[in-house]
């Protein structure tokens, strides 16, 4: 996403003798990071999971939660728009009510499926959200930054997928924390807007259960309990251009 504040084409960064004595003082050294702190880096990836039922009930610290708010917002965004907002619900009657939308939209889904995929659909755990002691509403301001933002001219979706940058961030950022993080998807995104008085031209992208945990699972929970495998990297890589694969 070559719009994001990040630079990614060499050919369009100014060089330092372009630049402004302001500027120069917030270059710094692009070296790599140590061997611990990459090997950290690609741990915090390869471990993290979708968690759904390993939530402990013990409260989180105020400060570790602003660590992984902090994570997120130092996420990159289109234009630097920053649409995110972060709604901290921890009430156990506001987390009944979602869950209730969460529990009438699971059924339709559930409906969709047929035979034995039905079946197997029903018997998996979903959410945390009763169970988490924290859930994070992560919400998208489509109108941030105003009409017109800076690589968001010809792709309106580039703000959401800021947004997802940040929940990224902050998922990473619990698992080196030692906190689970689950991403709920199911529900009626106005029933949620309703409970939580979101206003209509902000999308919700994310509802996350965040809480401690003293397990995970090795693999993602979906193939230990044989929905779907992870796909093979190599199928999924083309070379110059787009390349008939079979169905995945």
């Amino acid at each position: 996403m070559p719009s994001l504040d990040d630079p990614v084409h060499p050919h369009n960064v100014p060089s330092v003798a372009e630049l402004s004595p302001k500027e120069t003082d917030h270059l710094i050294a692009a070296c790599a990071f140590s061997d611990a702190e990459r090997a950290a880096v690609y741990r915090a990836i390869e471990t993290r999971r979708d968690v759904r039922d390993q939530f402990r009930s013990d409260p989180l610290p105020e400060d570790l939660v602003r660590r992984l708010l902090e994570a997120a917002h130092r996420a990159p965004s289109v234009g630097f728009m920053q649409p995110w907002n972060f709604i901290l619900v921890r009430q156990a009657e506001t987390r009944d009510r979602v869950w209730q939308a969460f529990n009438q939209a699971n059924e339709e889904a559930s409906l969709m499926f047929e035979g034995g995929r039905r079946a197997q659909y029903q018997r998996l755990k979903l959410e945390g959200i009763r169970k988490a002691p924290l859930s994070i509403c992560i919400t998208c301001d489509t109108q941030r930054g105003g009409p017109v933002v800076l690589g968001r001219t010809h792709n309106p979706a580039t703000d959401v997928y800021s947004t997802v940058c940040a929940v990224q961030n902050l998922w990473l950022a619990a698992r080196a924390e030692g906190v689970g993080v689950g991403w709920v998807s199911i529900f009626h995104e106005d029933a949620i807007k309703n409970i939580l008085n979101i206003p209509a031209h902000v999308k919700i992208v994310a509802w996350l259960c965040v809480g401690y945990v003293d397990e995970l699972y090795d693999m993602p929970e979906l193939a230990v309990k044989g929905w779907r495998d992870r796909l093979p990297l190599d199928k999924l890589v083309f070379e110059e251009g787009w390349q008939d694969c079979e169905d995945m």
